[in-house]
């Protein structure tokens, strides 16, 4: 079994479709209520929804792998999107930026190569 897809809400679907495909993902599905993109790499996808508002805040951060971390966000601020965390080293030996899309759902473009899924304090089986 493999994650393949998450929904986020969207407040207003067609401004979530303009920020996802600045972000650089493919739509694959669009209709006025719900629209799906693709990943750049790989076969994931995600989709969102249309609500009628938003919780203040889900607590819940959509996680995208980008091997070119820091040259993918400056090429992404040209583009229009607003990071409030730029490109920085964290504890857990991931570097991190994080954006909020349109309804405020954070999104984290991240690089952690090996550390993903072989961090040094990995349990053993």
């Amino acid at each position: 079994m493999y994650l393949n897809q998450v929904t986020l809400p969207a407040v207003n679907v067609a401004e979530s479709v303009d920020f996802y495909k600045r972000m650089g993902f493919e739509l694959i599905v669009n209709a006025p209520h719900y629209a799906r993109f693709k990943c750049p790499n790989g076969s994931a996808s995600f989709s969102v929804h249309q609500v009628g508002g938003v919780s203040e805040s889900s607590d819940v951060v959509v996680y995208f792998e980008d091997e070119s971390l820091d040259q993918t966000v400056k090429h992404l601020q040209a583009h229009g999107i607003e990071f409030f965390q730029v490109p920085r080293d964290e504890p857990w030996l991931w570097r991190e930026a994080r954006a909020k899309d349109p309804a405020g759902n954070v999104i984290c473009l991240y690089w952690a190569g090996s550390n993903r899924l072989n961090p040094p304090w990995r349990v053993e089986a």
